[in-house]
């Protein structure tokens, strides 16, 4: 069985200043790797276990990367310490809940293709999740091989935000992924977000030695089908780790206000000189984002893009901050109908 000091996990002095001095002496640390419906799978430095949620926790409150305490005797998480870095979306569909991908990641690898799966916009949105959690953001573009300008794609990436790191590369090349070893060495922490079929699966088999089955891309729209069905986290051949997640179909931002921020700092830098405060930069005069436009110096679609962003993001945090108010308040009900009951029962 291959064991793991705090240190090989993840484990930092953040972390451990979370814990109180009795804890320190008793506690029992451990990395959550896998999440399913009423169990944790998890690491620690005597081998892998199987945690259960705290009495009060969904196991939806925890996600792959986590570092939790726990009681030896039971198994039982006793708490969920607080992530460097947490990355999270609104759940998809008509839901509001907040859906959590992974936490305490380094790197966020944001891994898309040099053919038609490449989108900025989608691009933006991973690269404002990214700054908006404190990760560094990688952009990965495969399939490098198969395209005639590779290193266009790249320059295309890394217009879009001064944050982007870009990288070309084939996938299937065991060397070319070797590039990636500088973001997951010692501990660590490198997480793989993308479409299907852009070559997570495959970077991931190379990086952790693994021999998952990939499946093949539909050649009319360079789409590819699920691989990976559940985020777990494995250890790369370089010594850190890496979180590989099934191919999303939809991230929709909320509570990313500061990274949209990040990745249009060009644009907040030009509105802060337009003549009026709350120039909306559509017609009105003295307009320093039009002015940039008509210059061409900026992109007229990436001007939407910001707006958009920044509607839906607004949106979407109204929307979970109403969810968490009606929480509390059915909280509070149940709280005093249990006072109640116990006051004329006694019970």
């Amino acid at each position: 069985m291959t064991q793991y000091s705090l240190s090989d996990l993840g484990w930092s002095a953040r972390l451990l200043a979370q814990l109180t001095p009795e804890e320190v002496e008793t506690s029992n640390p451990a990395r959550i790797a896998t999440v399913a419906r009423d169990r944790l799978g998890a690491l620690a430095p005597d081998g892998p276990l199987t945690l259960i949620p705290a009495s009060d926790t969904p196991s939806g409150a925890y996600c792959t990367g986590d570092w939790v305490l726990f009681d030896t005797a039971s198994a039982r998480v006793t708490r969920r310490l607080d992530p460097a870095t947490e990355l999270a979306r609104r759940a998809a569909g008509t839901g509001s809940d907040r859906q959590l991908i992974a936490s305490n990641v380094d790197t966020l690898g944001i891994v898309t293709s040099c053919n038609a799966d490449f989108n900025p916009a989608r691009l933006e949105r991973y690269l404002a999740l990214a700054a908006s959690a404190g990760a560094l953001p990688l952009v990965i573009l495969t399939k490098a091989d198969l395209c005639d300008d590779p290193g266009s794609y790249r320059t295309r990436a890394e217009r879009l935000s001064p944050l982007v790191t870009a990288i070309t590369l084939n996938a299937t090349d065991t060397s070319d992924a070797e590039a990636l070893a500088p973001w997951c060495r010692n501990g660590q922490t490198l997480v793989l977000l993308g479409s299907s079929g852009v070559g997570k699966s495959t970077l991931a088999n190379a990086l952790t030695g693994g021999a998952a089955a990939t499946q093949s891309i539909r050649e009319d729209d360079a789409k590819g089908r699920h691989t990976t069905t559940a985020r777990g986290l494995h250890r790369t051949i370089h010594g850190g780790w890496l979180i590989d997640t099934p191919g999303m179909r939809a991230l929709r931002l909320a509570g990313a206000a500061e990274g949209i921020d990040a990745v249009f700092s060009d644009l907040n830098d030009l509105a802060a000189q337009c003549r009026f405060s709350d120039c909306r930069h559509d017609t009105e005069p003295g307009c320093a984002v039009q002015d940039a436009i008509a210059r061409g110096e900026i992109e007229p679609a990436r001007l939407d893009r910001w707006r958009k962003l920044e509607r839906e993001d607004a949106r979407n945090s109204r929307t979970l901050h109403e969810a968490r108010e009606r929480d509390r308040a059915l909280g509070k009900l149940y709280r005093s109908i249990k006072k109640d009951k116990h006051d004329l029962t006694g019970r």
